[in-house]
């Protein structure tokens, strides 16, 4: 994966080049159909995603639609970084392009990214306290 792609998502634009390069060496690429439910609320996490293309509805226990992500947007790091597990389920709304990040190779990589992970940190906080 070239590291422009990462770049691109906008909240990682500022990262340095080491870092960038560090995390294209682990994500990957993931296509998903409209209607796929990409998470589970209350499953175990173990990817970050990083929406490159389309669209996808965070609904509410209840089934009711809290928000709605699209590029340059994240979701999955709650479960990554804090609680193991997931806090919402996640529906592609349309077809999406997304990369993935897999727990095991965040965390091998993890001391070589540290603005990475205070950029999907402060997102985390962002949402746990929303």
């Amino acid at each position: 994966m070239d590291a422009s792609r990462i770049r691109a998502l906008g909240a990682f634009a500022d990262l340095p080049l080491t870092e960038l390069d560090e995390l294209a060496a682990v994500m990957n690429d993931v296509e998903v159909a409209a209607g796929v439910k990409l998470v589970t609320a209350d499953d175990v996490g173990h990817y970050i995603y990083f929406v490159e293309v389309g669209e996808a509805d965070v609904l509410t226990d209840d089934g009711t639609v809290a928000e709605t992500l699209g590029p340059g947007d994240a979701f999955g790091e709650i479960a990554i970084l804090v609680t193991g597990e997931r806090t919402a389920t996640v529906i592609a709304r349309t077809p999406m392009s997304l990369l993935s990040l897999f727990d095991p190779d965040f965390q091998r990589i993890r001391p070589r990214v540290p603005e990475f992970e205070r950029s999907i940190s402060r997102l985390g906080s962002e949402r746990l306290s929303q």
